[in-house]
């Protein structure tokens, strides 16, 4: 009874999203005697970002790199609902979930991330492969590996070349890890395709600027570009894709590449939500902060991580980067300032710490730029860089040991025995109801 009555007195947080933004938001609120915190998320699991093209090309297993929020919050004091956000009533404080259920807020927290954008291209929506979460990774594996068996199969050359040409539409951090990781592919896995020669997979990175990894520096642009080259993966740059149609990829330039695979790489949106003022939304649907990350227009909620954009902070007037290390840090930030103002103390505007950005080519090629860009490591230095601070960014040790564990066979042996396609057909129907995907 004590407890109860403890609770009813706490104010109650809705965390939207168990991202990077959203689980270190909760962290920071393990046991806390001020808040009850629900956090309702549409996976009942965290997964890590930044990997999701090492599953896709069967360099990791999934499990590698998610854990379940239940196990993650055991004994922590916060609650988790598996749901989506179907409206929001600022009126009367409360959020309506996919699954019927409607909660009561005293702070609301938006947390739910981006989702690629296809720039309003539905035939890219409906035919392209995305990258943005553990779906996405398991079915582009899955699609990869049943390519290579068709191909495999195949007596018609022009056919078996459509199925092994890949398109990566978008030479951002996605596009250009995903490519390299698949190049690296071609040495070692096609040993166990004799019917195929090595020669014959080709791979396309295709992007607007003339560029690769537009947010870091020109040192990183250079080595990205001869990395990619060096692996044989052909370069299109200052070149869009117009167009996708009967397995023919159309670029500005008049190219046209005929290829049975199209990755869509190029962008992402924010989640946006019923019953948000359009007038909150900035850039990118982004919603629109002050230096506390208050939403503009309300007095109790909040966004955090790459939903959210603020354009208070001087070194970054334009926003903060849609990246891990600014959600990680306005996850904990707002939780300080939550608790600083329940017990009476003044909340301190958010500061981003650039500690710099990333990105592995391949297997053995690494690029980072460190201290805003001041400090160019590539070679050994980098890779070990990329793999220390990606290793210590898993959610556990769990997860940390397995990761660690497959990195190692696969750097000793340059293999991994993780291509097997499965295929789950239900035998009875679901009881359970659908649910649906955050609202566009």
């Amino acid at each position: 009874m004590e407890a109860s009555n403890r609770n009813r007195k706490k104010k109650h947080i809705i965390v939207v999203g168990g991202g990077f933004a959203g689980l270190n938001f909760a962290r920071q609120l393990f046991n806390n005697r001020f808040f009850a915190v629900t956090l309702v998320d549409k996976n009942n699991y965290n997964y890590f970002t930044p990997l999701l093209y090492q599953v896709a090309t069967s360099f990791l297993e999934p499990s590698s790199i998610s854990y379940p929020f239940r196990k993650l919050f055991k004994n922590k004091g916060i609650a988790f609902h598996m749901a989506t956000v179907a409206d929001v009533d600022p009126t009367m404080n409360t959020v309506q979930l996919s699954d019927g259920a409607v909660l009561r807020y005293d702070y609301l927290v938006f947390a739910a991330g981006a989702k690629t954008n296809f720039f309003g291209n539905e035939v890219f929506q409906r035919k392209a492969f995305a990258l943005k979460d553990m779906d996405d990774a398991l079915y582009i594996r899955n699609k990869m590996i049943q390519a290579l068996e068709k191909a495999a199969g195949e007596k018609d050359p022009e056919a078996r070349q459509r199925l092994l040409r890949i398109v990566i539409a978008g030479g951002g951090p996605t596009g250009v890890e995903l490519a390299g990781m698949i190049a690296e592919m071609k040495d070692h896995v096609l040993q166990e395709y004799p019917e195929i020669d090595p020669a014959l997979p080709e791979i396309y990175v295709v992007d607007a600027l003339p560029y690769l990894l537009a947010p870091m520096s020109d040192k990183t642009h250079e080595a990205a570009y001869r990395i990619l080259d060096g692996l044989g993966v052909k370069l299109k740059l200052n070149t869009q894709v117009s167009l996708y149609e009967d397995g023919k990829v159309y670029l500005s330039d008049g190219t046209v590449i005929d290829a049975k695979t199209l990755i869509w790489a190029a962008g992402v949106t924010a989640q946006t939500f019923e019953g948000i003022a359009a007038d909150s939304l900035g850039k990118g649907r982004r919603m629109v902060t002050d230096r506390y990350n208050k939403v503009l227009g309300y007095d109790n909620i909040y966004a955090i991580g790459d939903i959210s954009i603020q354009f208070g902070d001087p070194d970054y007037p334009n926003g903060h980067p849609q990246l891990a290390q600014p959600a990680i840090q306005q996850g904990k930030a707002l939780a300080k300032n939550l608790l600083a103002l329940a017990k009476g103390k003044p909340m301190k505007p958010f500061k981003y710490f650039d500690r710099g950005d990333m990105a592995i080519i391949g297997k053995t090629h690494a690029v980072a730029d460190l201290f805003k860009k001041k400090l160019h490591i590539g070679g050994l230095p980098g890779l070990l860089s990329w793999l220390f601070i990606h290793l210590i960014s898993l959610v556990n040790y769990n997860n940390k040991i397995k990761t660690l564990y497959n990195w190692t066979v696969a750097y000793l042996t340059s293999d991994q025995a993780l291509r097997m396609i499965f295929r789950s057909k239900r035998k009875t129907r679901d009881t359970m109801p659908d649910i649906v995907p955050f609202k566009k």
